[in-house]
């Protein structure tokens, strides 16, 4: 029945045209992870491996959120995932490395971003600015283990799931940069409604209304 609640996420949600299933299901874990609901994450890992979503991909969506949604929420999500790959048969193998070759650092934009920090955090703590500056951007935003769209989409989606309007506007706007489009971040929103809840998407979407009038046509 589409008029139940799984008709209508299965039946009608997950088969709207805006974002595909593989994009659907990255949404999907991060808001599970972020929102710390392990109930439904053996069924949602398990989809976005069907979806398209690599073993090594979603051990690194996992190792990206426990930067931004905890480290409680990671290892929780960890304990499932292993169960899931288990079943799977999917072995170390075909995980990320631990430490491996980063991508390439945009110097320029990132010394701005870096000097954002510095004025916004320095007077507060250094050892937040240390951690931002190294930690964060220089070690987990190269890893090469997430294509940096979806790095931010699953940034973005963790924001939001957690009402942390704040950041949105940063990486949002570094989500486009990357490569999402003006439609499937509107459809974004739409997939999130049932996932992280009304309240949470309508918080945000003044947030993003106001980077879509900002940008460039």
């Amino acid at each position: 029945m589409r008029n139940t609640p799984q008709g209508i996420l299965l039946g009608d949600l997950w088969k709207r045209p805006g974002l595909s299933p593989r994009d659907r299901s990255v949404i999907t874990v991060a808001v599970l992870i972020a929102r710390n609901q392990p109930v439904e994450m053996p069924y949602h890992f398990n989809l976005a491996l069907d979806n398209g979503v690599t073993p090594a991909e979603l051990s690194e969506i996992i190792t990206h959120l426990a930067f931004y949604s905890g480290w409680a929420n990671a290892t929780g999500a960890v304990a499932v995932a292993k169960q899931v790959f288990s079943a799977r048969g999917i072995g170390a193998d075909q995980l990320p490395e631990a430490s491996a070759t980063p991508l390439p650092l945009d110097e320029a934009a990132d010394a701005e971003r870096a000097k954002g920090v510095e004025q916004t955090v320095g007077a507060v703590s250094q050892g937040v600015v240390e951690y931002t500056n190294g930690v964060l951007f220089k070690d987990l935003w190269l890893r090469p283990g997430l294509a940096p769209r979806d790095r931010s989409l699953i940034t973005v989606t963790s924001l939001i799931s957690s009402g942390q309007v704040g950041q949105i506007t940063y990486h949002f706007n570094r989500a486009m940069n990357a490569g999402l489009t003006k439609d499937q971040a509107s459809e974004m929103l739409a997939h999130l409604t049932f996932y992280a809840g009304w309240p949470n998407v309508f918080s945000a979407v003044p947030v993003v209304k106001d980077v879509f009038e900002k940008r460039p046509s």
